[in-house]
């Protein structure tokens, strides 16, 4: 699942896929304009949250509960074609497990693993790595490698002030690509 990823001036990967570090965990990363508290602000402000990834409010607080609520039609204009088989909302149950602000913070992922996001400043730009642990099985592992690697790319756009590429298009040939990078089951 190795590829070469595409590099901005400092190096830094951009728009890359994610790898497989272990044989249950999956590594993103992205470059995002800084500073670091304004990309912090998108990870853990609801508001700014539900512009590229999922709603929902969180008490930034270790041990805290809080909900997810996933509107990905929300996410661009136009959103594309929602697959069959996805609602127009989705909503899950999760808890920061983890925090240490503005540079990281963890929480669960309903029953397929947790998920650390670090953020570090690299000049006037801030590096984001996702690493989502504990990925039960390849199936799931493909469905979200492709859906972080949409949502980061989305972040990406909102970030830099531009408009995203169609969600659901994105994310199908995403699927398609991650089926293919993935070492089979």
């Amino acid at each position: 699942m190795n590829a070469p990823a595409s590099r901005d001036a400092q190096g830094s990967p951009r728009d890359a896929y994610g790898t497989l570090i272990e044989p249950t965990t999956l590594k993103i990363q992205r470059l995002l304009p800084g500073p670091i508290e304004r990309v912090w602000s998108y990870i853990t402000d609801g508001e700014l949250r539900r512009k590229w990834l999922a709603a929902g409010t969180m008490e930034m607080k270790a041990g805290t509960s809080f909900e997810l609520v996933w509107r990905n039609d929300e996410l661009s204009d136009p959103p594309g074609r929602r697959p069959d088989g996805f609602d127009e909302e989705h909503r899950m149950a999760s808890r920061i497990t983890e925090l240490d602000p503005p540079r990281r913070i963890s929480f669960t992922w309903n029953n397929s693993g947790d998920v650390t996001i670090e953020l570090e400043e690299k000049g006037k730009d801030v590096l984001l790595t996702l690493i989502h642990r504990r990925l039960p099985n390849r199936n799931t592992m493909m469905m979200v490698g492709a859906g972080w690697h949409m949502h980061l790319d989305v972040l990406v756009a909102r970030a830099r002030g531009e408009e995203p590429p169609p969600f659901w298009d994105g994310w199908l040939k995403l699927k398609q690509d991650y089926d293919r990078r993935l070492p089979p089951a």
